[in-house]
């Protein structure tokens, strides 16, 4: 990967704001960003090289820090999400038993024996997408606060069962990965819980404001570091380590100076970059040789859609079950995983990413839906503004 092909990656993503920009389309910063990777990689003009390591790797940095910030965008010491913690994990279960027997159906008319499989994937939703979205057109009010419980547990779920959908062999090394990531983010939690109570926390702040030293920027760096080096140690995907390290971060409170810091650097740099690369690595090409994958991608993401929309019988609004139902990091996971195990047959990798984009549209089309109808925040605290829990 050069300077050149850097610019490149950059100026595209570009299309992102430019997509986002008139207020009446409501569209999210990350749609643009996708179309312009799909533009320049392997199904477009072939710019650029998606398997290049130092993309690859510069990507993965990017996934990392998208699936932290989502963690820290949970506001899990919100008073609000208390009572809609129980709802949104009733509509996260309802909508994973429709998920399974839709899995069941899919798999069969398909004629490919990856029910478990099908299953998380339709179950899921996309904390890394979703909150953006949210963020993106200004969503807000009691059924966004209720939404946000459903989508961190089906996320979170869904990122834990994968491994163990796609290679039931190893199901055992793939839960002791799991357990290993979730007990360190937990360890995390409670170094940074007695850092906050005994005033550490404060004084390195407050001396990392004074001479410039951005020390909690780098803590945090150095600790998502880690954990991604742990769960790729332990065969698990590191979606799994940011997200639960964000999690654990914003559980403590996040200082408003580093949400800040995280926003530049991420927002800036890495996230346009890994949604550029993950467009980029999509060949849609293979439906050429496997037309049949067409009507398997297309059906996992209306199934994975009608799933979420089931909901409705919970009383959730037909926009905020169609938001629910996007999915990236698991599809993406899968693809990964599946193609370097060899599990997956001829052209299902692009069929599970072309059910992930289907998905993606149809939630773009209800956050547009749920803005037109009002769910819009009453203030506008900016993009990278961290709960009024968070310490500054």
């Amino acid at each position: 990967m050069t300077f050149a092909q850097l610019a490149v990656i950059g100026l595209v993503a570009l299309l992102g704001p430019v997509l986002a920009y008139p207020k009446g389309w409501h569209l999210p910063i990350v749609l643009g960003e996708l179309v312009a990777g799909i533009a320049i990689g392997r199904s477009g003009l072939g710019l650029v090289d998606a398997g290049n390591p130092s993309f690859s790797f510069l990507a993965d940095i990017g996934f990392a820090l998208v699936m932290f910030v989502a963690g820290t965008h949970v506001p899990l010491r919100d008073p609000a999400m208390r009572p809609a913690l129980r709802s949104g994990a009733v509509r996260a279960v309802v909508v994973g038993l429709v998920a399974t027997g839709l899995a069941v159906g899919v798999a069969r008319v398909a004629g490919i024996p990856h029910v478990p499989l099908y299953a998380v994937l339709m179950a899921s939703s996309s904390a890394a997408l979703i909150l953006p979205v949210i963020d993106s057109l200004r969503l807000g009010g009691p059924q966004i606060i209720g939404l946000l419980p459903q989508v961190a547990i089906a996320d979170s779920a869904c990122i834990v069962a994968l491994p163990l959908a796609i290679d039931p062999a190893h199901v055992p090394r793939a839960a002791a990965g799991a357990a290993a990531v979730i007990g360190a983010a937990v360890v995390v939690w409670l170094l940074y819980r007695q850092a906050e109570r005994s005033g550490l926390r404060r004084r390195a702040h407050n001396v990392s404001e004074q001479r410039l030293f951005a020390l909690e920027l780098r803590i945090q760096l150095v600790v998502l570091a880690a954990l991604a080096a742990l769960a790729v140690t332990t065969h698990v995907s590191i979606m799994l380590a940011g997200f639960a390290f964000g999690l654990a971060v914003t559980a403590v409170g996040e200082p408003r100076r580093l949400a800040h810091q995280l926003f530049a650097l991420t927002d800036g740099f890495l996230s346009p970059l890994y949604f550029v690369w993950l467009g980029a690595s999509l060949d849609l090409r293979e439906f050429g040789s496997h037309p049949g994958m067409i009507a398997l991608g297309v059906a996992l993401g209306v199934g994975g859609c009608l799933a979420h929309l089931v909901a409705r019988l919970l009383r959730q609004p037909v926009s905020l079950g169609m938001l629910a139902a996007a999915q990236l990091g698991v599809p993406v996971s899968a693809a990964t995983i599946g193609t370097q195990l060899g599990v997956l047959r001829p052209g299902e990798a692009a069929a599970l990413m072309l059910g992930a984009i289907v998905t993606i549209g149809l939630a773009v089309a209800g956050g547009g839906l749920a803005a037109r109808a009002g769910m819009v925040a009453g203030s506008d605290p900016g993009p990278a503004a961290p709960s009024a829990a968070a310490p500054a």
